[in-house]
């Protein structure tokens, strides 16, 4: 009866008012001590606020507290851009199967690309933890956003930074930094991904002053609205890979939406047909050492699909959290049940490894330590546990996680374009056993 010596007399008096006392003293009686501990809780808290939850953070151990101050202001800048402009009308341009090309100009004021690249074609110290901190706070809330940027500020840009010549870089550099012209990478073809670089059919070869380029291009962002798309082709005399800056507009030139997709549907991907195409050597990417240059320009972008990965991750960790605090079933919040705080706790161990991994991956990369198999593993890894942390999202969300409007289930597809390009899990997984164990699985 100790416990029940413990109990607010007063809040028990004013109890009487209302129920049966003596039954209810009686009922007391027949109660385990368990049972008298909840009992006394609930009259003696019954006037106290609840305790405040904690907010939604996919940081759980901190590791982007030791930013410097730049990279947290470009941080905090992407995150209000993304909760400002984009949040609000994403659902609807995902609908529409469209990119909103009015949010080009405010992105061109946060003058993200001059954070990564310097006007001469080479990166700025912390460019790839830089990019990562981009594309890390752009996915939390849509992935197709830093695909976008990716594309312009990424592949593109990198080609002309390696490949091009100081002219070349001249001309489009600085513009391409301001967002003043906007470009595209077409590499992937319709008949080949994976293998595109042993057996690539876009064909370019001499003719005159300039080039004829024939073929076709699929999956090509930003190129159904892009200035200018860097096409690579096979030399048909030489059989080496080259690289073209392609205008649009350019005779022979052609692309095509591609309709129907169930990610990245806010990106515009084009399939693009090149019939007799005429470039001028002058637009032909000077620098370009065959492969090995395309290779390089995907070995420095592979980190950024990493980052999207994390980011996409932790955006649908933060929206499953913040629904188990609120949402109620069986008259208290679902954040209150072991096997929703399971999925909670998984999902964390994910964003959290994932983060920890583009981190370190990026401070290698930057230092010049990074190798294929370094980024492979890590899109390998980022990309799997993406996978499983959005599903467990979705089922979090219960039946409300197939509804546009709640989020989730835009992570949960665009996902599974995360897990297919810049190489598959296949591919990238294979890249990575070479290396450990010095066999080439590759057919």
């Amino acid at each position: 009866m100790e416990l029940l010596g413990q109990i607010d007399l007063e809040a028990l008096g004013r109890l009487s008012g209302r129920v049966d006392l003596p039954a209810l003293i009686d009922a007391a009686s027949r109660m385990s001590d368990g049972q008298l501990k909840h009992l006394s809780r609930t009259l003696s808290g019954g006037d106290r606020k609840a305790p405040a939850l904690p907010e939604p953070n996919a940081d759980f151990f901190g590791q982007l507290g030791e930013l410097t101050d730049e990279q947290k202001d470009v941080q905090m800048a992407v995150r209000s851009f993304m909760q400002g402009t984009v949040a609000p009308i994403m659902n609807e341009y995902w609908s529409r199967d469209e990119f909103p090309k009015q949010i080009i100009p405010e992105l061109r004021r946060l003058g993200l690309p001059r954070r990564v690249w310097n006007e001469d074609g080479t990166r700025k110290p912390d460019a790839t933890v830089m990019e990562g901190l981009i594309t890390l706070e752009a996915c939390k809330v849509d992935v197709s956003t830093a695909v976008f940027f990716g594309v312009h500020t990424g592949l593109t840009f990198a080609s002309i930074a390696l490949g091009g010549s100081a002219q070349q870089k001249a001309e489009w550099l600085p513009r391409m930094l301001d967002l003043e012209v906007i470009g595209a990478f077409g590499l992937t073809e319709p008949e080949g991904g994976s293998q595109v670089s042993q057996g690539m059919r876009t064909t370019c070869r001499r003719d005159g002053d300039g080039w004829v380029l024939n073929g076709e291009k699929k999956w090509i962002g930003n190129s159904t609205f892009s200035d200018f798309t860097v096409i690579w082709a096979r030399d048909v005399e030489t059989q080496e890979v080259r690289g073209f800056i392609v205008r649009a507009g350019t005779p022979g030139y052609e692309v095509q939406k591609i309709q129907g997709k169930i990610a990245l549907r806010i990106v515009e991907n084009g399939q693009i047909s090149l019939k007799d195409c005429r470039v001028p050597e002058s637009d032909r990417l000077q620098e370009v050492r065959g492969w090995r240059t395309t290779a390089e320009i995907l070995r420095l972008t592979r980190a950024g699909v990493a980052w999207q990965a994390v980011g996409c991750a932790a955006g649908a960790y933060e929206l499953a959290l913040g629904y188990a605090q609120t949402r109620e079933q069986f008259g208290k919040p679902i954040g209150n049940f072991q096997l929703i705080q399971n999925h909670l706790v998984h999902m964390l161990g994910n964003v959290t490894t994932n983060l920890a991994l583009c981190l370190r991956l990026s401070h290698m990369a930057d230092a010049g330590t990074m190798r294929d198999e370094h980024a492979a593993l890590a899109k390998v890894i980022t990309a799997a546990r993406c996978r499983e942390t959005v599903a467990l999202a979705r089922e979090t969300f219960g039946g409300n996680g197939i509804l546009l409007e709640n989020g989730v289930a835009k992570h949960f597809t665009d996902t599974e374009a995360i897990y297919s390009y810049e190489g598959t899990n296949e591919i990238n997984t294979l890249v990575v056993g070479r290396a450990i164990t010095g066999f080439s699985a590759f057919v």
